[in-house]
Formats: C-alpha cells, structure tokens, sequence
C-alpha cells in the first residue's frame, strides 16, 4: 500500500514527533468504509476510529483482535502447525477448503499469511477463494504474536464494525475523516465484492459527505506499465480539490501472475484524491 508515502501526505512532517504533532489527525475521527488490511487506520492510530467491512470474515478477525487477542493467536498458532508437520500444499488446501465451505475469520486470517503472494483472490462463478499456496514459509507464532500486540495497541482506539460502505460513511461527522480504498477498476476484479462494486456510487457518497464538511480521501486507479498505461477514470468535476500520483511499486498483481518476475516495467501508481 506504500502507506508511508500516503502518510506523508496527509500529514505534514514536523520534528516534534509526539502523536498530536506527527499525526495531525490524532483527534480526529478516522473512518475506513473499506477496512481491509486497515493500513492506513493502523498508521494513523486515531484516538478514535471505525473501521468497517461487509465481509463477515474480515471484519471478525479484526473485532478478535481488539477484543480477544490470545483467540487471535491461537487461530493462527494452530494452523501453522498443521502446515508445519505437512505436506505443506496439502495442508494449505485443507484449510482453504475448509474456509470456502464455511467462510470465517481464523481460516482467512492464517491464508492471508500463508497464500501466494498475498494476494486473496476470488472466484466470480461461486465466490470461493482460489488462491494457491505461497512459495515462502508463514511467519512463525512468535512472530505473529509481537505483530497482534504492536496492532492491537495502533487500533485501541477504533471500533470494528460489519457495515456497507454507505452505512458508514453516513455515521461521519462534520471536521471527520473518511479513507476510502474501495475495489480498483483496472486491476482487482478478483477482490470480494468487486464485480458488483459502482464507483460512480461512491462517488456520489463522497459529495454527500462533503457537503456536511467531512474529510474524504479516495485511492484510486492511477497508472500502469511503468507509466505507460493511464487508467481512465471518470471523476465528477470539482468533487476533489487535490489530485496526487503516489508511486506504489511493482505490480503484486503481475507478480503473481508472472511468477515472480522482476517487472521492472510493470511500476504501478495510485491516484489519491482529496476534498480538501
């Protein structure tokens, strides 16, 4: 997500790097409609937040955090060790299985760590997750328990909620901000929800909130290719007062469909839009 380079540009540098200096949004009201990895509600660390999700699954594994973090780690610690006395792929696809047949948080959340590249696709024709095994070994026990500790402590302040997007948008408040990193027209098909997500919808949210004096920032489709490529997007006129290209890398998408090619001409950028 290069969320440092997001971060930057919300938030001015300064040298007092004390939370109400560095993160100008520290008493603010940070809201994330489309929660996903919660990078950037975790960067942020707001004093109060909401991070919501129409997917059961997501949202669960993120309300075990903040309420029960040892059920988090054992999910995980019990699925590492089944995949660590093997065979690996077999396990894997055990647990996939078992998550597509009833989908839930501790299998999402041991995939996610565990899948190919990352990258939790799928399927259209019955929503099943398709993604294959990683080539690399998911992160051992301990070190996923100093990672719920450093989260859950960025997260204290936030509530976790299953909601549509437009349901939580709607909870903003005048002088609040609202990170929107919906489904990206050009490239994440394969995301849960995407083929029936309407950016034009969301856009028409983002006015309303707007007009009530919320804080909206969108990520978005930018460019391809190293530049070569410009993705069209069709953005209402005079909605966003800022437009700025952030430079996310390489493509994990061709990455993971090119087998892990260096893909020096496969740079990808995001186009972050603001109200304000």
């Amino acid at each position: 997500l290069s969320i440092s380079r997001r971060f930057a540009i919300l938030c001015p540098s300064t040298k007092d790097l004390t939370p109400r200096n560095y993160n100008i949004f520290y008493d603010t009201v940070v809201l994330e409609p489309f929660l996903g990895s919660g990078a950037v509600l975790a960067t942020l660390a707001p004093k109060r937040g909401i991070g919501a999700d129409y997917f059961r699954p997501l949202v669960e594994i993120w309300q075990t955090l903040k309420d029960s973090p040892t059920t988090l780690l054992s999910w995980y610690t019990e699925r590492w060790q089944m995949m660590a006395e093997g065979p690996k792929v077999e396990m894997y696809e055990r647990i996939k299985a078992s998550f597509n047949e009833n989908p839930n948080g501790a299998d999402l959340l041991f995939l996610s760590r565990s899948c190919y590249g990352g990258v939790v696709r799928f399927r259209k024709h019955d929503g099943y997750m398709s993604t294959p095994c990683g080539i690399h070994t998911p992160i051992t026990p301990a070190a996923f328990a100093k990672r719920v500790a450093l989260w859950r402590h960025r997260v204290r302040g936030c509530d976790f909620l299953l909601s549509d997007y437009k349901e939580t948008m709607r909870r903003a408040e005048a002088g609040d901000l609202i990170y929107c990193d919906p489904p990206y027209s050009y490239s994440q098909g394969i995301l849960y929800g995407a083929q029936d997500f309407k950016l034009q919808d969301l856009f028409a949210e983002i006015e309303r909130c707007a007009a009530k004096g919320v804080n909206v920032v969108l990520s978005i489709d930018g460019s391809k290719q190293s530049g070569n490529f410009v993705c069209n997007i069709e953005i209402p006129a005079g909605l966003f007062k800022r437009e700025v290209l952030v430079n996310v890398g390489r493509s994990m998408l061709k990455r993971f469909q090119m087998n892990g090619k260096s893909l020096e001409n496969e740079i990808v950028k995001d186009r972050l839009l603001l109200t304000y």
